[in-house]
């Protein structure tokens, strides 16, 4: 896995990314009450606001990590957004996308540089 300074991380399954939230960012962002996820086939370029979540403390935006198509999204955070928090790393992750170019995760963070990372 993958991480980056906006806390998301980055879980590669073949040419795939799986992308979600770490648990760090889940914990910050207290009990989530709400996901707006984007569309699959939305071209989206690193940087790009593309989720919008809802806790009891604020609203963060999500930003895209890598240039790409997004092919699917976590249907299951619609009826149950806590998800994010009960399980960041797994069933709590927001979307897959098809990356335009799998080397730019070499600039990601590994884990033990997101730990240093986040002290």
């Amino acid at each position: 896995m993958k991480y980056t300074e906006e806390h998301e991380w980055l879980n590669p399954e073949g040419e795939l990314i799986v992308v979600g939230i770490t648990e760090h960012a889940a914990t910050q962002l207290g009990d989530i009450v709400f996901v707006d996820l984007p569309e699959p086939g939305t071209t989206v370029s690193k940087g790009d606001e593309i989720v919008v979540i809802e806790s009891v403390k604020a609203a963060s935006d999500i930003l895209a990590p890598l240039d790409g198509e997004i092919v699917e999204v976590n249907e299951a955070l619609a009826d149950n957004p806590a998800l994010v928090n009960e399980d960041p790393l797994e069933g709590g992750w927001f979307f897959k996308m098809k990356p335009a170019n799998m080397t730019e995760l070499d600039s990601l963070m590994t884990e033990s540089e997101y730990m240093d990372f986040i002290g």
